[in-house]
């Protein structure tokens, strides 16, 4: 059975659900600070929780405290559908960034149960922990245990900048579910985000059909010369890891304009240690962001920056360790739920167009489980991971429309 085109959910239900959550965890400018496994954290998993339960779903929560709220199907043997995305937050990161696709998967259940339809496949909503890598690196961590990419015992052992580890802090906020990792089996995936660029806003289309995710290599520089003072060293006889850095960062520029179209690459985060004004730094830590859609391209971005850095580096005495902290190949999601995405799109009377992936998300490790999509929310100016970022009302709604049709169809309506 089929649900008509009529069927939408409430707009002002899912937008109140948002700017609720916003309260918990504020920034300092409109935006939030819910960083993983925080007591902000914790705050805003109890009240999806609630949420959850008054939807009449069950929550479970596994090893790595991602948690899974459950509609029961028809069919007891039936897999699941799932929907999600992530609560946690950059440390100045918006109302919206994961969020939206968590609490559109709870609008749609709210949706479903206002019309009393019932589906064979049970339908769970996801909030994967540690998506952002903010407070504890990798990003996508949760999801790449679920997915087998990294043990439970790597996970845990990650530390952040006081040398807190995940596995310790999931205790202390109580989030330490007793699920195996990886135990649920999935029959489709489906994660609804904001675009976190410019394009659909720049080309007035109200819904981002991804068809691809693209790769990303992150790629931690660390650089080690001789702390010294600023003053009283001369030019010609300092170790500067500084200065090393500096010439890394221009190259960073350099290969991914040689690597057009379509890669990216850039440095977001950089540690000077003692980071004084008056003292060369003695080491330099950063991470280089390299991504694109084309697997030769990021495969050659990476080699250029192994074989290239170190040669940086000794040129000026300084010494340079590589390791890579973050990666994921290129994906392709499936054709056949990108269809649905495409279709409910049409028989809603929503735009849209192909888009793929800038960033990267939860959704590129379930792709290596079952059949995965994504749909993109345009987002003003195409601000993201700032406290600025926004959406309107409408444009929430509209994907949410066309996750509520393209999640009934894989779900298959019974009643």
């Amino acid at each position: 059975m089929a649900a008509g085109k009529n069927l939408a959910v409430d707009t002002n239900r899912l937008w109140d659900s948002l700017m609720e959550m916003a309260k918990v965890g504020p920034g300092i400018a409109g935006g939030n600070n819910r960083r993983t496994l925080t007591d902000e954290d914790a705050e805003g998993r109890s009240l999806f929780q609630r949420w959850c339960e008054e939807a009449g779903m069950s929550v479970g929560v596994d090893r790595m405290g991602t948690m899974f709220a459950t509609r029961p199907g028809s069919d007891p043997d039936a897999l699941p559908v799932y929907m999600g995305s992530h609560l946690d937050t950059q440390p100045t990161g918006g109302k919206f960034d994961g969020v939206l696709g968590v609490l559109a998967g709870l609008e749609v259940v709210r949706s479903l149960n206002d019309l009393n339809i019932t589906t064979k496949h049970p339908i769970v909503v996801t909030n994967w922990a540690n998506e952002e890598g903010a407070r504890f690196a990798p990003a996508m961590l949760a999801s790449g245990v679920f997915a087998g990419i990294h043990t439970l015992d790597y996970a845990y052992a990650r530390t952040d900048s006081d040398g807190k580890t995940y596995g310790e802090e999931l205790k202390r906020i109580g989030w330490l579910g007793d699920e195996e990792v990886g135990a649920r089996k999935m029959h489709a995936y489906f994660e609804y985000h904001i675009e976190q660029g410019p394009i659909l806003e720049a080309e007035e289309k109200q819904i981002g059909v991804v068809t691809h995710c693209q790769g990303l290599w992150w790629l931690e520089i660390t650089l080690t010369g001789k702390e010294a003072h600023t003053g009283s060293t001369p030019m010609a006889m300092r170790v500067n890891a500084g200065l090393a850095a500096a010439r890394i960062l221009e190259k960073v520029q350099d290969v991914a304009m040689a690597h057009q179209p379509g890669a990216v690459a850039g440095v977001g985060r950089m540690n000077f240690t003692p980071n004084s004004p008056n003292v060369l730094p003695g080491k330099v830590v950063f991470t280089i962001d390299l991504r694109t859609p084309d697997q030769s391209k990021l495969d050659s971005m990476r080699a250029i920056f192994e074989q290239e850095a170190p040669k940086i580096a000794a040129e000026l005495g300084v010494g340079c360790s590589i390791e890579a902290i973050g990666h994921f190949d290129p994906i392709a999601f499936d054709p056949v739920l990108v269809d649905r995405v495409r279709t409910a799109a049409d028989k809603l009377g929503y735009s849209h167009m192909d888009i793929i992936s800038g960033a990267g998300h939860d959704a590129c490790w379930t792709a290596k489980l079952a059949p995965t999509t994504m749909i993109f929310c345009p987002c003003v100016d195409g601000l993201s991971h700032n406290e600025a970022e926004e959406i309107s009302p409408e444009w929430a709604a509209a994907g949410c429309d066309v996750l509520l049709h393209a999640v009934l169809e894989t779900a298959e309506i019974v009643a």
